[in-house]
């Protein structure tokens, strides 16, 4: 038995689906139109569930596809019928607004960085900010409340690990604030062992650093027997303390910056579980700023705890050809099972349908955050 015959009926029955499709997506703009004219609402929950619920049902064997294949369609039609209406209009107006001049060489501007001289968000933050003198601040939350009470201009904190993972505290402050991401940067990273002058490494007990820098470094610190991790504020902060305990059985493990600046002696270098370990930063402020050529978007929102709701939103953006490269997702307080959703993916908020699916999903979902275009530094 040939192939053909059933090929030849496949595409016979997708020249019909298309033209099909076709005539429905018409439709939506003529529903938008009539909703438009009678001030009606896009998104009706109540009508889409019931027409999923037929379409599942007719289906038979194939209705959990077909209910999926419909659900991704009717998402396409809203779509249509936003940009149609035109929604998220003083979000449009506000990201066409936004200032694309960052002063990234002014010496005067104010920049807040977590931890203490020597962090490796203090390499992050002289390299987007050459000529700025840094106030620093830890726990997070404090350099969140620099910017949240004018003290800085810009904050410097580290969102993502190559080997350990997101810094979830910083994303559930930035779902808090909703702050603007105003650039990136992403800072390698190659820990050293520090210790008081004199310190061996056979005589090494406890080893202090911040809970990143410690499941960074996890291999080594599980291999050497009777040695225990503590955690600390941060990488820099953990040499400091070291250095004023100067205790001959304590060492951090922290840049070369910090145990240079806090005098400690490198004991030991290069054995972190990734050898290409990597951090990277974000620069928030309070004002957006888009800059020119910015190819990274990031935004935040809510979903209902319904079956299918975060596929509903994904699939369009894989319809408009964008790569998504992070999600992350957070409880939300007081609520059992329901969470906050964090988007990173790439794409100019100057393109046409990227803007007009921003401000759709703005119009869309709940506690919806534009939270930045930017670029890598």
């Amino acid at each position: 038995m040939s192939l053909k015959p059933i090929r030849d009926e496949i595409d016979s029955i997708d020249s019909e689906l298309i033209e099909l499709f076709r005539r429905r997506m018409d439709c939506s703009r003529r529903v938008a139109q009539y909703k438009m004219e009678n001030g009606m609402e896009i998104f009706n929950p109540e009508r889409e569930s019931q027409v999923l619920d037929n379409v599942e049902k007719r289906a038979g064997e194939y209705g959990g596809s077909a209910r999926l294949l419909y659900a991704t369609i009717m998402e396409l039609s809203r779509a249509v019928q936003h940009d149609m209406l035109g929604s998220g209009a003083d979000l449009k107006n506000r990201i066409m607004n936004a200032s694309p001049e960052i002063p990234f060489d002014s010496d005067s501007i104010r920049v807040a960085c977590f931890g203490v001289p020597g962090t490796y968000a203090h390499r992050a933050a002289m390299k987007v900010f050459p000529n700025c003198r840094p106030e620093f601040y830890s726990p997070f939350r404090e350099v969140f409340g620099a910017i949240l009470n004018g003290q800085a201009d810009f904050g410097v904190v580290p969102i993502e690990n190559s080997s350990a993972g997101s810094v979830t505290a910083v994303y559930d402050l930035m779902l808090k604030y909703r702050f603007h991401i105003a650039a990136a940067a992403d800072i390698p990273v190659d820990h050293c062992l520090a210790a008081p002058k004199g310190a061996k490494l056979e005589d090494i007990r406890t080893v202090y650093s911040h809970e990143q820098a410690l499941s960074q470094c996890s291999d080594f610190i599980n291999s050497r027997s009777g040695i225990t991790a503590k955690e600390h504020v941060s990488t820099a902060q953990a040499a400091k303390f070291v250095s004023e305990e100067n205790d001959m059985t304590a060492a951090a493990i922290c840049s070369s910056d910090a145990a240079e600046k806090y005098g400690l002696d490198v004991i030991l270098t290069g054995f972190q579980n990734n050898p290409d370990n990597t951090t990277r930063f974000i620069v928030f402020s309070r004002d957006m700023y888009i800059e020119q050529g910015a190819d990274k978007i990031s935004l935040c929102f809510s979903l209902p705890h319904v079956t299918g709701s975060l596929y509903n939103v994904l699939c369009r953006f894989a319809a408009h050809g964008l790569n998504l490269t992070k999600i992350e997702s957070r409880p939300i307080c007081g609520k059992t099972f329901e969470y906050m959703f964090y988007l990173d993916f790439t794409g100019s908020i100057k393109n046409r349908n990227t803007i007009g699916l921003i401000c759709a999903l703005s119009d869309e979902l709940t506690e919806f955050s534009f939270l930045g275009n930017y670029k890598e530094k």
